[in-house]
């Protein structure tokens, strides 16, 4: 064999071997368990999706929309044993799925509508810089169709075991997908370790000190913990364990996008003072991509109910007390109570507002939610004045505490 041939055949070899990793993912070592999460059922393929992801966060970096489309539409790493991939873009713009993002957004397939308009430059991207882009692509991929997906999977378990289906091909099943979704593989020769929702919470996690010694964020370890603990809740057909467990993994992704949108807000405000206005874009479209994350989860716990003549906030935490003041007069309503002055026929509690103030109250929906969206608006070129950091926070409390957050859940950004 001459010198030539047999170079060009080494050649040969060295591409095929360093090819081989992005052609199908044969070759990853998929065992038993991820990240201390040993599966009860066979969910390679779903993992392998992650693999997507990777490819798509690099394309996307470099600007390269027609392959980021290309991955994104047709797959790459997750074959099926019929020969066909599962896809990104099928996840996102699938209907009916047990998240909710869709119903919140009025729309099926809302993170399809989301991640397509920043691939392609349309709709509210359009105008928008390939920077601007690039983060709505890459965090509306690995953070929100990647984290809707697992959520969809957890309720499937949940839903499955309500018909009876507890076992390692039903629920269990679909519980194991929704950790491949958030996690998926850590095979020790593929670098799928950055591009998961897991991550993200590692990151996040840093950013904000509540990450361990081994640099595992508090939120990992706690979804962890209770991805186990929904698993065991079906092996001995548990269905309070297995809503605990769904439970505590949501309230945990709260705190990781929670961390996110604090985050780019914060850095917001510093851009602004800078005058970087390049920077201050990338940064509110990461913002506004993580908040979308949890929008749906959190809006309705920002709602308040207003009076648009004192221009207070009242107690009241739901529409109906909040629309149940009403304005009694004694000598001329003739009411039973014979009261006169402000009363609340769902709450029985009484004020001291006149009858004008008594029927300014009204319900405002979604409130605070409606104002980090407004702050995270790809239009909005900022208030350089404001202190996005301490707004949001102030902004996002009262979900958090519906969902028992703690100030220490959240960290300090460091």
């Amino acid at each position: 064999m001459n010198g030539k041939l047999l170079s060009f055949m080494m050649t040969t070899i060295m591409m095929a071997s360093a090819l081989a990793g992005c052609a199908g993912g044969d070759d990853v070592d998929l065992d038993a368990e991820d990240g201390g999460y040993e599966y009860a059922s066979n969910v390679d393929n779903h993992r392998m999706l992650m693999g997507d992801v990777c490819d798509i966060k690099d394309l996307s970096g470099a600007y390269d929309w027609d392959e980021v489309s290309d991955i994104y539409v047709n797959g790459k790493h997750a074959e099926k044993s019929d020969g066909s991939y599962r896809t990104l873009e099928g996840f996102a713009d699938a209907s009916g799925k047990n998240h909710a993002y869709d119903a919140y957004y009025g729309a099926d397939g809302s993170w399809h509508d989301f991640v397509d308009a920043a691939i392609s430059g349309t709709g509210a991207f359009a105008g928008e810089s390939d920077t601007v882009r690039d983060q709505a692509v890459e965090k509306g991929i690995q953070n929100g169709v990647m984290t809707a997906y697992a959520i969809h999977e957890l309720n499937a378990a949940i839903i499955k075991a309500d018909a009876g289906n507890w076992g390692p091909d039903d629920a269990q099943h679909a519980w194991d997908e929704g950790w491949a979704f958030y996690h998926g593989p850590d095979d020790s020769d593929h670098d799928y370790d950055g591009c998961g929702p897991y991550a993200t919470a590692n990151k996040r996690a840093g950013n904000f000190g509540t990450a361990n010694a081994a640099g595992t964020a508090a939120t990992n370890v706690a979804t962890l913990a209770a991805m186990n603990a929904g698993l065991s809740a079906m092996q001995n057909e548990d269905r309070q364990g297995l809503v605990d467990a769904r439970d505590e993994i949501l309230k945990q992704i709260v705190i990781v996008y929670s961390q996110a949108s604090v985050r780019y807000a914060s850095k917001m405000t510093d851009d602004l003072a800078a005058g970087d206005k390049s920077d201050y874009d990338k940064h509110q479209a990461e913002g506004h991509a993580f908040f979308r994350v949890i929008e749906a989860y959190v809006a309705e716990y920002t709602s308040i109910c207003y009076n648009m003549v004192s221009h207070a906030v009242s107690a009241d935490s739901t529409q109906s007390s909040c629309e149940g003041y009403a304005y009694y007069d004694a000598a001329t309503d003739n009411n039973s109570m014979n009261y006169t002055g402000c009363y609340n026929i769902v709450s029985h509690q009484t004020t001291d507002d006149d009858q004008p103030t008594c029927e300014a109250y009204g319900w405002m929906a979604n409130y605070y939610s409606n104002k980090i969206v407004a702050m995270f608006d790809l239009k909005n070129d900022g208030d350089a004045s404001a202190d996005y950091e301490a707004d949001i926070r102030s902004w996002l409390q009262p979900a958090w505490d519906h969902y028992g957050i703690t100030a220490a859940d959240i960290g300090t950004l460091q």
